[in-house]
């Protein structure tokens, strides 16, 4: 007969190993919601210029239509970079995910099945370096956009 007690101590521990990742779960949506901010602030920007900004331009403003053109093309370049940092951290909560489910099932298996935590756990945390780099890059995009002492090679934008 199967003792009811190490059942559910080996569900406490598959329980206890699978919250750790739930931690990093935890801290990737907080940086989608961070990224998707910093989306809708782009997308905003970007109608802005193109909706209000550019119609009232008239033939003698060539150089204003410059810099928003300018601008325009940084503000495609930080989009894009944001929509795949979002990819990036989204793939990476998927496997923290399927970590848990994995890690949570190893319990209940005869199989060993450490080394395709392992695995997840190493795509996950690859996936967010990269998503956190591209996070960078468009921060420093942005940056460049505020700050032309900083970043010269663009020229600074009235935003009246």
């Amino acid at each position: 007969m199967i003792d009811p007690d190490s059942h559910i101590a080996l569900i406490t521990h598959a329980i206890q190993l699978a919250i750790a990742p739930v931690f990093l779960l935890t801290a990737i949506g907080t940086i989608i919601n961070a990224l998707a901010g910093r989306l809708s602030r782009a997308v905003d920007r970007r109608r802005q210029i193109e909706d209000d900004l550019i119609p009232k331009l008239t033939e003698a403003d060539a150089n204003a239509r410059a810099m928003f053109d300018t601008e325009l093309a940084l503000l495609a370049r930080r989009i894009l970079a944001t929509i795949r940092s979002i990819a990036l951290a989204v793939i990476s909560a998927l496997l923290v995910c399927l970590l848990i489910g994995t890690a949570f099932a190893a319990a209940f298996v005869s199989i060993d099945l450490s080394r395709p935590v392992a695995l997840l756990f190493i795509a996950a945390v690859l996936a967010l370096t990269v998503s956190l780099l591209l996070f960078m890059h468009e921060v420093f995009l942005a940056a460049q956009a505020v700050h032309p002492k900083v970043w010269p090679q663009l020229p600074r934008v009235d935003r009246t």
